[in-house]
C-alpha cells in the first residue's frame, strides 16, 4: 500500500517538477490524472484499512463459532450420553433403512411396534421366546428365565 502512495507522490512531483502550463489542455489532463491517482490511493488505503478490522472480525467470531461447534458436536458428549443411558434405552437397526434408534421399555411395553423415526415405517417386535428351555410363546409368562 505505502509503495503505491509512494509512486503517486513521485508523479505528482515530476508533473510539479515539469513546469507544465495548466491553461493548456495537456497540462490540465496530467494535472486532473494526478489528482485522480492521489483520490485513488487514498480510498485504497482506507478500503486497506476496513479491511484489516473485518479480517480481526472475522477471526473472533470464527474463534467464537469453534468454541460453539466444540459444544454441539463434541464426541465426548455422545459417549457421556451412551454411558448415562445405555442401561435405559435399547439400540436397535432398522430393518427398512438400516438407521440406528433408540427405544425405552415403556415404547416396547405399549406397542407392538414402533414408527421408524428416520424412514417412518412401522418396525415390529417378535417377543416370542427364542430360548431352548421352553415351549412357550413369551417368556415373561414363564419361569425359564
Amino acid at each position: 500500500m505505502e509503495q503505491l502512495k509512494e509512486k503517486i507522490a513521485y508523479l505528482a512531483g515530476l508533473a510539479d517538477g515539469l513546469d507544465l502550463d495548466t491553461t493548456t489542455k495537456e497540462g490540465k489532463l496530467l494535472k486532473a490524472i494526478v489528482g485522480a491517482l492521489e483520490d485513488i490511493a487514498e480510498e485504497v488505503a482506507s478500503l486497506d484499512e476496513e479491511i484489516g478490522e473485518i479480517e480481526e472480525l472475522i477471526d473472533e467470531i470464527d474463534y467464537d463459532l469453534g468454541a460453539v461447534e466444540e459444544d454441539l458436536y463434541d464426541d465426548e458428549d455422545d459417549e457421556d450420553w451412551d454411558d448415562e443411558y445405555e442401561d435405559d434405552y435399547f439400540e436397535i437397526t432398522c430393518p427398512n433403512c438400516d438407521e440406528t434408534i433408540y427405544i425405552d421399555e415403556e415404547m416396547l411395553a405399549t406397542q407392538d411396534g414402533i414408527i421408524c423415526p428416520n424412514c417412518e415405517e412401522e418396525i415390529e417386535f417378535d417377543f416370542s421366546c427364542d430360548c431352548d428351555d421352553c415351549d412357550c410363546d413369551d417368556c415373561e409368562d414363564c419361569d425359564c428365565e
